[in-house]
């Protein structure tokens, strides 16, 4: 599918670490004089040119938030699902450019490191632990996974962090990681989290701390306070997003998300 969907975007997308000198070649007319390569042109006594490649290798991670909070969904999918597509998505987009590929797991803590590498086996192995990986803890914490990624990869990488974002104070880890890596978030939420609907009295458990408790979702001021409650988290990730200069897309469990990948995409083809 990343082959149809997506051949050529991410390519052009995510961009090498520069230039490198490929070979030299007789100069042709447009050429830029300065890459004239003068020690051939003196051997020859005929104008030569220096040509470059990208240097397309990347490093490509993944940091998959696998808390509890993204074991919900009310349409076909729960968004650890869509989490998992998304990543085995962008996995394959990689592997086929020929980049190394690495994960981070995460809850409250970090779950588990897979080192960046290339090949078929190294993939497998990824979407392996993708479909099967089971946390250890089920709360979030953004900001170490986003710390850990800082330290452990020391070059520029090219990064995404899956998450639904249900946490707080990560935006001074975010620009940071931001400002080394070229880092992207992909926020995945179920409508059904927006905002409660009025169906009486119902019993709700947070899958992150297991509390269970009654609300009656028939009085306003209840379903007002968890409306407020939902924009406040919406807000302050996208706030921390834009103030962090981290580019981002938004995805709804139901929906489909080819649509914002490859707007993404063509978003960051356009700054080349």
């Amino acid at each position: 599918m990343s082959n149809q969907i997506f051949s050529g975007h991410y390519h052009s997308a995510f961009k090498g670490r520069g230039m490198a000198f490929s070979e030299v070649r007789e100069y042709q007319f447009g050429d830029d004089i300065r890459n004239i390569d003068w020690n051939v042109t003196a051997r020859f006594n005929h104008p030569f040119v220096k040509v470059f490649e990208e240097e397309r290798e990347l490093t490509v991670m993944l940091l998959i938030d696998v808390s509890a909070s993204n074991l919900f969904g009310t349409n076909t999918h729960f968004k650890s699902e869509v989490i998992t597509e998304l990543a085995a998505v962008l996995a394959f987009s990689a592997i086929q450019n020929n980049d190394k590929v690495g994960v981070i797991f995460f809850s409250n803590q970090v779950e588990k490191f897979i080192s960046p590498a290339k090949g078929r086996s190294h993939i497998l192995r990824i979407i392996r632990e993708l479909i099967s990986f089971n946390a250890s803890q089920t709360k979030t914490n953004i900001e170490e996974a986003l710390r850990y990624l800082t330290n452990v990869i020391k070059k520029q990488c090219t990064a995404f962090i899956l998450s639904d974002f249900q946490d707080q104070n990560f935006q001074t880890a975010l620009k940071i990681a931001g400002k080394k890596h070229d880092l992207t978030a992909v926020k995945v939420n179920d409508f059904r989290e927006t905002q409660l609907e009025n169906i009486g009295l119902i019993k709700v458990q947070d899958l992150e701390n297991q509390q269970e408790r009654f609300i009656d979702t028939s009085d306003a001021k209840v379903r007002q306070a968890y409306r407020n409650w939902y924009l406040t988290q919406e807000q302050y990730a996208v706030n921390s997003f834009r103030k962090s200069g981290v580019d981002f897309i938004q995805v709804m469990t139901g929906e489909d998300y080819v649509k914002p990948l490859v707007k993404l995409f063509k978003m960051r083809e356009s700054r080349f």
